[in-house]
């Protein structure tokens, strides 16, 4: 498959493969999650389990009219024993990917992490990927991590570049540039994340993650313009043309995030990476499209 330019090439993939991919959402009790389900119900991309609680039993009936063959409803009592319930059909195999619906983050990770019952692979380190397409540039650009990680370690990097490189390759980029991101592209004390960053090019001198580049500390200017690079007197594959952005921190990476949605028009997908199955925590104020594109994205992930 050659590199997707769009997003909406993604689904096109996924609809090519007529394959209804089941989908666990809990609490689908808000406007946003209701589009969700009812466009990919529509254009037959997956099939749900919808886990509510009682409180909201009424939403599920609504999205059951859509198309009430490919619509499972599971009633709880609790948002949290719905999160429980949906990771453990996950868990038995009976849904391949997890959807946030209302329910809080932090009450859906719970059941996530859960040592004994969750969804975190041994060993694992949870972390978040995101994909963005932005009209002025010439590709989708992934970025990590702007959701989970507040200060990667260089262990947590080496998970981070490993889980990109997995989700660029998916969406056909079989060599993967990739930016390690900073205000400097100057390596010293000052900034001890830089010291990181030579540690990852190392690694990636004994191909320890394939087929790639890797280059940085680089700013994102440098890293998706060729001209900043140029003024800079830097010449590498990546300066100019970065696939996979990577930042020294969450502040960093949810900056990015938030104000290329606002600013730079940009249609988004996400997902966490480190589970045993793709899961969807998309943002509240993240648009249907974007969610959308997050669910799309982890369907393909699941295969």
């Amino acid at each position: 498959m050659e590199g997707l330019k769009t997003l909406s090439q993604l689904v096109d993939v996924l609809c090519s493969r007529c394959i209804r991919r089941r989908v666990a959402v809990v609490c689908p009790c808000d406007s946003h999650t209701e589009y969700v389900v009812i466009r990919s119900l529509r254009e037959g991309l997956a099939e749900y389990l919808l886990v509510t609680d009682a409180a909201h039993r009424d939403v599920p009936d609504r999205l059951c009219a859509a198309s009430p063959e490919y619509v499972h409803v599971y009633e709880t009592e609790t948002p949290d024993k719905a999160a429980a319930l949906a990771v453990d059909l996950v868990r038995a195999g009976e849904a391949d990917v997890l959807m946030k619906g209302s329910i809080n983050t932090d009450n859906l990770l719970r059941a996530v992490l859960d040592k004994e019952k969750g969804l975190l692979l041994p060993g694992g380190v949870l972390s978040h990927i995101a994909i963005a397409q932005i009209p002025l540039y010439h590709k989708l650009l992934f970025f990590s991590d702007a959701a989970v990680i507040p200060n990667p370690s260089l262990p947590q990097f080496r998970q981070m570049i490993l889980r990109g490189i997995a989700v660029c390759r998916a969406l056909g980029v079989s060599q993967p540039r990739i930016a390690l991101i900073h205000c400097t592209e100057k390596v010293g004390k000052k900034f001890p994340v830089t010291s990181a960053y030579e540690a990852l090019k190392a690694d990636e001198s004994v191909s320890s993650f394939g087929n790639v580049y890797i280059d940085g500390p680089m700013d994102v200017k440098t890293a998706c313009d060729r001209y900043s690079g140029e003024i800079k007197g830097l010449s590498s594959p990546v300066v100019g043309n970065a696939d996979l952005l990577i930042f020294p921190d969450i502040e960093a990476g949810n900056t990015f995030y938030k104000t290329i949605s606002l600013f730079g028009d940009a249609n988004m997908a996400g997902m966490l990476t480190g589970t045993s199955a793709p899961v969807v925590v998309p943002s509240r104020s993240d648009s249907g499209n974007s969610k959308y594109y997050s669910l799309a994205l982890a369907c393909l992930m699941s295969e």
